[in-house]
């Protein structure tokens, strides 16, 4: 009989299947799979890297960035209200800006320095916003079932990517057309008035112009409002003061800039 059990096991193991165990008795525990230690890179230990890698510093650095070019918006906008002033202050401003420093440093070497800083705070503000959009999504794959984005949240938050989209698209053409010249028939480099003036009375880009800047304005509103939260100083106390910051930042820089192909088109440049 116990050769018959023995042969019974036998059998069994043979056949792959694990030998039964006796009614009474614990099953032996399974071998325990140690996961492999992953070692974290250089550059992960470095607090920086770890602080951009959470959530709050990523709103820094759209934040910190935001406030760059939002002062680069307002002082350009100041700028280009030379124009109104004629043809000799508003060219003479662009040369000044070409001559920066000198002779401290060569000719446009402070200007480059700027653009470097502007190019830098264009593009971390764009790629924190995107990470931040994704890690979002990440952490909420179903959408509000409720009308919450739409009561809560004003037109300025809920059109912030679109908003965001039409202003990338807008600077390159800008660029394009009254910086490199290469979407402007009529560019002389270095007569800013003239290039303005040609450019604008395009109706078509006056109407590209217009439609960018208030995108621009609409953006600059949820930008500057939502900055101070970023940063941690949210105060009950504070937010009318924020509203109004918001509200009347935008209104500026988007009646200023709007102000440019208008009065072109209305004779008032010419």
């Amino acid at each position: 009989m116990a050769q018959t059990t023995s042969d019974h096991q036998l059998t069994t193991t043979q056949r792959g299947h694990a030998p039964a165990v006796p009614a009474g008795t614990e099953a032996p525990a399974a071998p325990t799979q140690v996961a492999p230690v992953r070692r974290p890179a250089p550059w992960d230990a470095w607090w920086p890297v770890r602080f951009y890698r959470s959530s709050i510093g990523k709103k820094w650095v759209m934040a910190v960035s935001g406030i760059v070019l939002l002062l680069y918006v307002l002082l350009h906008m100041i700028g280009n209200l030379k124009v109104y002033l004629g043809r000799n202050e508003v060219n003479h401003y662009a040369e000044w800006l070409r001559t920066m420093l000198t002779p401290a440093l060569p000719r446009t070497v402070a200007l480059w320095i700027l653009r470097t800083m502007l190019i830098t705070a264009f593009f971390g503000h764009i790629v924190s916003a995107y990470q931040l959009t994704r890690m979002n999504q990440r952490a909420r794959p179903v959408k509000y079932q409720s009308p919450r984005d739409y009561v809560a949240a004003n037109f300025a938050s809920r059109t912030m990517r679109w908003t965001g989209v039409i202003v990338g698209l807008f600077v390159i053409f800008h660029l394009l057309d009254l910086t490199w010249g290469t979407a402007n028939s009529h560019f002389v480099r270095g007569d800013v008035y003239d290039n303005l003036k040609h450019s604008f009375q395009r109706p078509v880009v006056a109407a590209a112009y217009i439609v960018a800047n208030i995108a621009l304005a609409i953006h600059i509103y949820h930008g500057a409002w939502s900055m101070f939260q970023s940063l941690g100083l949210n105060n009950p106390r504070f937010n009318a003061w924020r509203r109004h910051f918001a509200t009347a930042f935008a209104v500026v820089i988007g009646v200023g800039n709007v102000s440019f192909p208008v009065m072109v088109l209305a004779g008032v440049i010419h």
